[in-house]
Formats: structure tokens, sequence, C-alpha cells
């Protein structure tokens, strides 16, 4: 948790946030994604400064329980002096003990964002999906919470100006930015209407935007001139020096296809799951993971 202090910027993380939502994609199936398509509404967590602390804690617990389907467990929330915005003690369950930092008792408000990131914790403890790390584990949590419903709580949380600074999770705004574009774009959702942090919606834009780069990348039709222009000079080179890469900074790769036509491989916009096809012209090539449909010219 930032709290005064600086706030780190950019993608610095991008990388594992993509493989995030890859392995949410794998772990819980297309269809399982697809149950996710509404948002924990504003309404549904708000806290008002006359709401009783742990009676308001504990209805906000309970509402993102229901919203990530763990119907048989149950939260059981306190307060306590901590560096951490929050910890959660991962049992067997039923019962999970989270314990919030005491500045929660003042800032109410962001109550239900610290809890969207414990609850998913003990959602993909339920799952048996972790990355290795703690750092790289904390970035899939961050990035479920958000892919999944709950973490545009956590990038409204986030608020700067010249004498004060707050961020909750580990992402960078501009990441949270991100994976919440990814989401809207999906399920074709605006999270910027809940925003009451201005920064937050900036953080939001330039997220958006770097989203969108994922979809205009060659071979996609969406690229842009000089990314297909460089794609023909790669698939140029691939046919005429088999074997060879297209150097660093694109994201397509090809490969020998022995008897057949060269192939070429690609991050899916959506999933970042690769896709591989033949190289043989205009195609619609769709994911087998997420099931997005793509217009390529390969």
């Amino acid at each position: 948790m930032a709290n005064g202090g600086p706030v780190e910027h950019g993608y610095p993380h991008l990388e594992t946030v993509r493989a995030a939502i890859t392995a949410l994609y794998k772990r819980l199936s297309y269809e399982t994604v697809r149950t996710f398509s509404t948002s924990v509404a504003p309404a549904d967590v708000a806290f008002c400064d006359t709401d009783d602390l742990h009676l308001g804690t504990q209805r906000v617990a309970r509402e993102l329980v229901r919203h990530y389907r763990l119907p048989d467990a149950r939260m059981i929330v306190g307060f306590r002096e901590m560096t951490h915005a929050a910890n959660v003690e991962l049992a067997a369950g039923p019962e999970y003990f989270i314990e919030l930092n005491d500045r929660f008792r003042t800032h109410r408000r962001d109550i239900g964002a610290a809890l969207a990131h414990e609850v998913m914790h003990v959602y993909l403890h339920r799952l048996d999906l972790s990355f290795a790390g703690t750092r790289d584990n904390e970035i899939l949590t961050d990035t479920a919470a958000t892919y999944l419903g709950a973490g545009w709580l956590l990038l409204d949380a986030y608020r700067e100006d010249a004498a004060s600074s707050q961020k909750l999770g580990y992402l960078t705004p501009e990441e949270f930015g991100y994976v919440l574009a990814k989401r809207a774009l999906v399920f074709q959702e605006d999270p910027s209407v809940w925003f009451t942090s201005p920064q937050a919606y900036t953080a939001y834009v330039k997220g958006m935007a770097q989203a969108r780069r994922d979809e205009e990348q060659p071979p996609l039709t969406a690229a842009g001139w000089a990314g297909r222009r460089r794609y023909a000079r790669d698939r140029r080179h691939a046919r005429d020096h088999p074997g060879t890469g297209p150097g660093a900074g694109v994201p397509y790769a090809f490969t020998p296809g022995g008897r057949g036509p060269l192939r070429v491989s690609f991050p899916c916009p959506t999933c970042r799951q690769r896709i591989r096809v033949p190289v043989s012209g205009r195609v619609r090539v769709r994911c087998a993971l997420c099931r997005t449909v793509w217009e390529c010219d390969t």
C-alpha cells in the first residue's frame, strides 16, 4: 500500500499480467470466465460513514464472496496496525480470517478494494492456482480480481496529488487500467462511470490505449502500415532463411512448415494464448482458448 509515498507508474509487470490472464482462461475455462460478465456494482459495496464499521465490513465481504461464487466461505474481518493494506490466512476453510490495516477505520470507502484483493486470494487458493514467488502471485491476484469484475475498486482507490498519495495492490495504476480495459473489450462494459478518483480515470484511459495496441499488431489486419510492412519483410526473410527469427520487438514468430507452408504464431489479443496458423494470406482465426475470432493477413 502506497500511503503518502511515491506511486510507481507504467507497465513494469506487463508480461506477468498477461501470463495471469492466460492462466485464468486455462484454469477456469471460457465458460466460467463468461459467468463473470457483470462487475461488482458500486451500490453493493458502498460504505457510508454512518454505517457500523464491523457490520458494514462483513456486509461488503459477503458481497464479494457472493460475486466470486464462494457460497460456503465465511470471511471474519478484523483491524490492526500493519504495514500492508490487508492480510488473509489461507486455511482449509470454510472460515477465513482477514486483517485490514487500521487506516481503513477512517478510510471506509476503500474497504471494498482491500477485500476484493484478499477474497480473491481465497478464490485462487481454492482453485489451486498460483504463480511462483510472492511478487508474481500478488500480481496474479490483482489481475484475477480485476478481470473477474471486482478490481475496478482497487484502481478507484488510487488517489494522488501534490501533497498526498494512496494506491492499493501490486499493479501500477496503468496496469490496473490495462486489465480493466481487457475486461471491458470482452464484456462490452464501461467501468469508468464508477470511478470517483480522477486519477483512476486517467490510468484507465492509458490502459485502454495499451490494450488497443494489442489488437493492432501484425498479422492482425488492424495493424498499421509500418507494422504490416515490417511483417512482410520478416516473412520474406523467414522464407529465404528457414529457422531464423524476425528479431526483437515483434510479437510474432515464424516456424518452418516442413512439407507444408510456413507457419506464424502470435499472441491472442484477448487471452494472450499463442495462436499458430499457416502463412496463407487473409484468414479468420479463432482462438481455441477464449474463442475470440480475429481477422488476419498472414
